[in-house]
């Protein structure tokens, strides 16, 4: 491998652990206030919501009906309490029938 590559993967590296880094070294014994500990418990959540909501509205091209069966089953389940692997696979089980049966 060229030098040049090794020493870009070094550094990515670097600049990728010091954020990770920093906020264990800053806040060590330090006791975050309940309403932001709030906050960053439901960051993961977020992300995840605005990673995942285009791509229902686009996950069949000009049927917008097969992302809102998909996205109202994965609801159900969830609400209904299962685990994300569960959700997942439910989803995924749901729309593979209506797309067999109903389209």
């Amino acid at each position: 491998m060229n030098s040049m590559v090794i020493w870009m993967i070094i550094g990515m590296a670097v600049v990728t652990y010091i954020p990770r880094m920093l906020p264990f070294l800053v806040f060590k014994g330090k006791e975050l206030p309940p309403f932001i500990q709030g906050v960053l418990k439901n960051v993961p959540f977020a992300v995840l919501g605005a990673l995942i909501f285009p791509s229902i509205l686009l996950i069949q091209e000009g049927n917008l009906l097969f992302g809102v069966v998909g996205t109202a089953s994965a609801f159900l389940i969830a609400f209904l309490g299962a685990n994300v692997i569960v959700v997942v696979i439910g989803a995924i089980s749901i729309l593979s029938l209506y797309s067999v049966f109903l389209m």
